[in-house]
């Protein structure tokens, strides 16, 4: 099985909408992809406390696959692709791990 983390640093104002308005749209997004993407086995998506330091970064993404074959089937999938675009947007930094458990 694989552990897919990513992590990302949002900017400040982005589409028109705040940083925390553009965070709960992303995790919506994110959550939504369990129903579209069977390869996901499990799916969380945490934003930083307000209590946090502002150097943390703001939202992660946390998934569970079988392999890096499903991995790779989410990667390219035309919904995650979609939300990817998104991230694109609205983020000014992110970091991932992909890693056997």
């Amino acid at each position: 099985m694989i552990k897919h983390i990513v992590v990302f640093k949002l900017k400040d104002f982005a589409n028109g909408k705040s940083k925390a308005d553009n965070a709960e749209e992303l995790k919506i997004r994110l959550l939504g992809l369990k129903d579209k993407i069977q390869e996901i086995l499990e799916i969380e998506v945490g934003i930083k406390s307000d209590k946090a330091p502002d150097t943390n970064y703001d939202l992660i993404l946390t998934t569970k696959f079988n392999g890096f074959d499903e991995l790779d089937i989410y990667r390219v999938h035309p919904e995650h692709r979609k939300v990817v675009e998104f991230i694109g947007e609205i983020t000014d930094d992110r970091i991932a791990i992909d890693f056997d458990i």
